[in-house]
This record gives C-alpha cells, sequence and structure tokens, in this order.
C-alpha cells in the first residue's frame, strides 16, 4: 500500500539498517545477509539504501559493492568521512549502481571541532569544500551531513551547509546525532537554514535521529514539518546506542495521519512486517512485544472493554488494520497434519518466502514440533524459521545433547557438535545444566569472549512452548547474538550460543576492522 503525493509533499526514505543499523552492538549481518535485506529494501520502495562504510573494511567494500551491483530501484549510497580515500573508496564501491550516491559527513559542533576534529572552524569548511567537490566529481548525486548539527551554532551550521551546496552537494543531512534535540527545536533548526542559506532551494534537505531521549520518531517528524523531505531511519529502530528513528513508525505516522502530515511515502506498508522479521532474524535481535507497528502486541487487545469495542468497530481501539502492515488475524491454524503447501501459504502471511531447501528444513522442524506439541501457534512457526534464517550459514552446529541436573551434585552435558561436517563429542559439568552445556561447547571449541547476556522465555503460553533463548558473547569491544527455540530448553540454550559463536568466529576470520570514524 504505497500513497502517491505530489512532489513537494514526497517524503523519500533513506534506509540505513545496513550502515548505522548495524553498527548496533552485536547486530553484525554477514555478506548474505545483507544481501538479502538490500533486495527486501528495494522491493518495499525505499528510495535510498546506504548500503555501507566502504572504508571500514574489505567485507564492508565487497557488500556495497555487490549490493550496487543487484539493486535495480533504489539509490545506493555509500559512506565516507570527510577524507580523500574514504572518498574514493565510497565511490568505487557504489560505481556500479543504477543511481550511485555519495554520502560524506564532518562534524561541525563546538565539542566535536574541540576534541574530535581538533580542527578551527574555518579549517573545517575548507574540508567541506574540497571534499565535497571531490565526491561530486565521482557521483551526480552527493549528500552531505552535519554530524552533530543539532549542537551547531546556527549562524556556523548555515555557513557549512552553504559551503557543502556551492561546492555540489544535492542533498544536505542535518542529524541529532547523539539525541539531543526536542521536536521544536528541530524544526526550528531546518526553517532557519532553509531561509537563511543561498540556494537551499537547490538540495533536498534530510533528516537523522537517534532515539537517547525517546524523541527520534518526533523529531523526525518535527524536521519533515521544518521542510526536511528525506527520512533517514532502519527497520525496527536499530543502530548506535539506543538506535534510529524507526522506519516502520514514520511510514505509518505519515500513512494514518495524513491529516496533520499530508505527506507521502513509496514505501509499500504491507511488508513492513515482513521486513521487521527478517531483519530480527537475520541479526538475532528480538522484536519487544510492545513495540509500535511491528511488535506482537501491536495488534493485540486484553483488557475487556477493549475487546467489547474491538467486536462491535475495530476503529475504536485500532487506527490501523493489521492487514496495512502485513499482519494476520489468523494466530491457530497449525497443526501435525498440515502439509507443506499449507505451511507454506502460512509463511506466506507471515511475511516469509523461502528458497526450497531452507523451505524443506523449516517444514521438517514444524512437523517435529507438532508431534512435541498439542498446539502450534504462529509465534511458534516464526521461531521456527528465524532460527532456520539465522543457522543457514553456520560452521558449527548441535548434532546432539543429553543434561543431567538434579540436587546432588554437579550437572552434567554431553554434547556432540557438528563442526565444518565433522563430529566431535565431548561431556562437560558445571554448576547447573546451562553451565554445563557451555563448558562443553567451549572445550570443543575454545574461545576468549565472555558471556554478556543469557536470557529466556517461553515463545507462546503452556508447559509444552518453545523456549527462546538470546545469547551475547563480548570479544574485543565487540558483541555477538545469537538465539535458539525450542521446546527443550537446553537445546535452545545450546542452539542460541552456537548462533552467537558462529557470528564471532566469522568476524574473526575476516579480521578486525579497520578503526573508522562513524556518522551517528
Amino acid at each position: 500500500m504505497t500513497q502517491t503525493s505530489p512532489a513537494s509533499d514526497r517524503v523519500l526514505i533513506f534506509d540505513t539498517t545496513l550502515r548505522d543499523g548495524e553498527q548496533c552492538p552485536g547486530a553484525t549481518m554477514t555478506f548474505e545477509d545483507k544481501i538479502e535485506v538490500a533486495h527486501l529494501l528495494d522491493e518495499m520502495g525505499v528510495d535510498i539504501i546506504e548500503a555501507g562504510f566502504p572504508i571500514a573494511s574489505e567485507g564492508d567494500f565487497e557488500a556495497v559493492s555487490e549490493i550496487a551491483r543487484q539493486v535495480k530501484r533504489a539509490t545506493v549510497a555509500g559512506l565516507a568521512r570527510a577524507i580523500e580515500g574514504d572518498i574514493a573508496r565510497a565511490g568505487a564501491a557504489v560505481r556500479h549502481a543504477e543511481r550511485p550516491r555519495i554520502h560524506t559527513f564532518v562534524s561541525t559542533s563546538p565539542i566535536h571541532l574541540a576534541h574530535q576534529m581538533r580542527k578551527s572552524e574555518d579549517e573545517v569548511v575548507e574540508i567541506i569544500a574540497r571534499t565535497v567537490a571531490q565526491a561530486r566529481g565521482l557521483v551526480e548525486d552527493v549528500e552531505w551531513s552535519a554530524m552533530d548539527a543539532t549542537r551547531t551554532p546556527i549562524d556556523y551550521l548555515c555557513r557549512c551547509v552553504e559551503t557543502a551546496i556551492r561546492a555540489g552537494a544535492t542533498t544536505i543531512n542535518l542529524p541529532d546525532t547523539v539525541g539531543y534535540a526536542t521536536p521544536a527545536e528541530y524544526m526550528s533548526m531546518f526553517r532557519q537554514v532553509r531561509e537563511r542559506v543561498p540556494g537551499a532551494d537547490r538540495a533536498v534537505f534530510s533528516v537523522h535521529c537517534h532515539d537517547d531521549l525517546g524523541l527520534a520518531v518526533a523529531n523526525t517528524l518535527a524536521g519533515i514539518e521544518g521542510g526536511a523531505r528525506q527520512v533517514e531511519c532502519t527497520i525496527n529502530g536499530i543502530g548506535e546506542r539506543a538506535g534510529n528513528a524507526a522506519l516502520e513508525e514514520v511510514v505509518m505516522a505519515i500513512r494514518t495521519r495524513r491529516d496533520v502530515l499530508p505527506y507521502a511515502t513509496g514505501v509499500d506498508t504491507t511488508m513492513l512486517t515482513r521486513a521487521s522479521k527478517r531483519l530480527s532474524a537475520v541479526t538475532s535481535f528480538p522484536v519487544q512485544y510492545n513495540k509500535a507497528i511491528v511488535g506482537r502486541n501491536a495488534f493485540a487487545h486484553e483488557s475487556g472493554i477493549h475487546q467489547d469495542g474491538m467486536l462491535k468497530n475495530a476503529e475504536t481501539y485500532e487506527i490501523m488494520t493489521p492487514e496495512s502492515v502485513g499482519v494476520t488475524k489468523t494466530s491457530l491454524v497449525m497443526g501435525k497434519h498440515s502439509g507443506r503447501a499449507a505451511f507454506k501459504d502460512k509463511l506466506r502471511d507471515l511475511g516469509y518466502s523461502l528458497g526450497d531447501n531452507a523451505l524443506q528444513d523449516a517444514f521438517k522442524r514444524f512437523k517435529d514440533l507438532a508431534d512435541r506439541k498439542k498446539h502450534v501457534y504462529d509465534e511458534d512457526i516464526v521461531a521456527i524459521v528465524d532460527e532456520e534464517i539465522g543457522s543457514a550459514h553456520e560452521r558449527v552446529t548441535l548434532e546432539a545433547l543429553t543434561s543431567i541436573s538434579g540436587t546432588a551434585g554437579p550437572s552434567t552435558a554431553t554434547l556432540t557438535l557438528a563442526v565444518e561436517g565433522a563430529h566431535r563429542t565431548t561431556q562437560a559439568t558445571g554448576n547447573g545444566p546451562v553451565d554445563a552445556i557451555f563448558n562443553g561447547i567451549r572445550a570443543l571449541e575454545p574461545h576468549a569472549a565472555e558471556l554478556e547476556l543469557f536470557q529466556i522465555h517461553a515463545v507462546t503460553e503452556g508447559t509444552d512452548a518453545q523456549a527462546e533463548v538470546t545469547v551475547r558473547l563480548g570479544v574485543e569491544g565487540r558483541a555477538f547474538t545469537g538465539r535458539g527455540a525450542d521446546p527443550d530448553t537446553m537445546v535452545a540454550c545450546a542452539r542460541a550460543y552456537l548462533a552467537a559463536l558462529n557470528k564471532l568466529q566469522a568476524w574473526s576470520s575476516r579480521g578486525s576492522a579497520q578503526s573508522a570514524m562513524k556518522l551517528g
């Protein structure tokens, strides 16, 4: 469901899930994950895909390059610091795109100039003029960002913006890099800059808001009111620190409140839930139940008063329909007698499209689960498929597990892992069955990572509910998150730990990425 409107009311959606989103601790994506997400964003109707930070590592450069080759509808952007080498690398990465963009940035606030840049205001203005001109020499579409714009004096910010436009920038981004602004301040900043800067009408102005004070979406909408016509956001709001403005929230706010937000986007809103689930699967980052638009409870009603109103007229308590964001109303239709075709159709309803091999693997796990559980809910199927997606490229997998625990002494775990196809078995003890399982995995696959997070919750109700476990491993300042689901909690624990370990090992095999300044 897309909207149409005059060009002046069209808001461009710039998705930075693959760049800023991946900077969320523990949310690193594989090369294959990035390609898959890029295709999904392109299919959704996102206008610009920021595919990565090409100078950061060889892996990032290759991912941006491949996305540039494969994406056909959206503009593909590569991020670059205001450094000649960065800009040249970004240009090389996006040069195969149908619509390439270089997105370059530099700090402008006094605190950043004094402590990070260690440059004077005049020196930064010269850097802007030189590097934007360099980028414009490589591509027609250049975006320039004033990092920490909301803490930059307005007079100096206007000077920097004017310099960038004169040098050839076609998009001007004024980000709330540290999530400091309030909506009224952010709107005013855009209005002042657009009124005061000569040639401002030659550029599209863009918002990029972080959620440190929980105001990212509110500030984004305020920026649009202030004249911005590009929104930088991420699926599920993932990103640095508290995250970015959530794409699904911004898009649905515009779609739902046309009376006060008379704008439109080109996003197919019926794909929002599918995109949310896919990203959650590839990053192993669960979506909170009460998350707006795509959370499990977004269209759930438990209060008797609410249920009564919903039965009489859904509009009493729902300001949008579940179907408008790709949510189905059915929650219990699958069982052990369901066939492959019905399972595939259910997956389509839940927002998944799997290849034949992945579909067969997921269907087998579904049938196994249906034999073990009395009822199979949508949430059970989502957990099964998410784990299949997350484990598609794993080097180490769980083959067998037996755990023994009780009040009489240490717990014991006997487990067999398949490591690149070769089976290895060990027995380990620990202070409880989970500790024994994790000790066994470390014995078979030694590593120096610390366990930073361990969580268990039930996917659905009942004593036969699947357990969904989240594990986060940390090493060298990096975090790797994995999830596992199974009716046997200990099996789910092992799978979650291995999912995180596989991500850690994949990162280690590529080598540590070069340190690089990151746009907030």
